[in-house]
């Protein structure tokens, strides 16, 4: 085929085998913004929104997520999550949400990353939704991994 790792000999969608692959330390770092009206923002700033603890609950839907990642995407390996860790920042119109996945294993971490920032900024949206239904999720984006045989990556500067 095309030397799609994804892809067998037949073209059928496979898992890849990581069986052989030796076992490294291993991190990944995503991140991703929300931005909302300024009412919204200062309703979780304040801890006023209708459905209570915004980013508590976000941070845990993101740690949720991130341990069934394997469950959601496709053709993903189910990890064994040594540690991830969500966290939030207040910016100008919204909010950036951070996620450091790791563990020591034979395949990659950047998904279980990426999944915490999306679960975690789809709940903010929904715990806030009552205040601002026009509120949007971009940016979501690879930060930096670490491990592997691929070794290190950072992404560039926006």
């Amino acid at each position: 085929m095309s030397g799609l790792t994804h892809l067998g000999e037949d073209g059928a969608a496979r898992m890849v085998d990581v069986g052989g692959k030796a076992e490294t330390h291993r991190v990944a770092v995503a991140s991703g913004r929300i931005t909302m009206s300024a009412q919204a923002l200062s309703a979780i700033r304040e801890g006023d929104a209708p459905k209570g603890d915004v980013l508590g609950t976000a941070r845990i839907a993101g740690i949720m997520a991130a341990k069934r990642t394997g469950d959601l995407i496709p053709l993903c390996h189910p990890l064994g999550l040594e540690a991830i860790n969500v966290d939030f920042a207040f910016e100008e119109g919204g909010i950036r949400a951070a996620a450091t996945a790791s563990l020591t294993g034979k395949t990659g971490i950047e998904m279980e990353a990426m999944v915490a920032v999306s679960a975690a900024l789809l709940t903010i949206y929904d715990m806030a939704k009552a205040i601002d239904k026009a509120m949007v999720i971009g940016e979501v984006r690879l930060l930096e991994k670490r491990g592997g045989k691929s070794g290190d990556w950072k992404a560039p500067q926006l």
